[in-house]
């Protein structure tokens, strides 16, 4: 990866809806080498996708939680359990599987706290080896880095 791939992640990350031609202009390019440089940053991987970032609230899920979960159990098939679980929750939208405790850090987004609590007795509590969990709340967010990968 070079200087001017470099820079076209630097302007996508910025704006991912930046068209070809602009996208040329601001790196020095001209259209065609410019998508041949995308085309090849997204079939490597480098470029994982293009998301429209949208107000929480505005969807129902402007209760953010931070859930830290112990297991109780460290075996494969109890470890690829939960994770399957967690990956079908929808209100789940990150989880990160740890080195050292806890275990795991799963960002939770809810319309609010009731709806929160119904997700955790119902959903959470019933996942398998989960022995102990720490829920914290969102009070502000105060900077979040749109574009690198799935953090938040």
């Amino acid at each position: 990866m070079d200087r001017v791939d470099r820079a076209i992640l630097a302007h996508l990350m910025k704006d991912g809806r930046l068209a070809n031609t602009e996208l040329a202009d601001l790196v020095g390019l001209s259209p065609s080498p410019c998508l041949r440089r995308v085309r090849n940053l997204e079939n490597s991987g480098v470029i994982m996708g293009y998301h429209a970032a949208v107000a929480p609230a505005a969807i129902g899920r402007g209760f953010q939680v931070l859930l830290q979960v112990e297991m109780a159990l460290q075996d494969r098939a109890t470890i690829e359990a939960f994770e399957a679980g967690i990956a079908r929750i929808d209100e789940v939208v990150e989880c990160r599987r740890m080195f050292g405790q806890p275990d795991y850090l799963i960002w939770i987004a809810t319309a609010d706290l009731d709806a929160y609590e119904r997700l955790y007795m119902d959903k959470i509590t019933n996942l398998a080896g989960v022995a102990r969990t720490n829920s914290q709340f969102t009070m502000k967010t105060v900077k979040t880095s749109a574009g690198l990968g799935s953090v938040r």
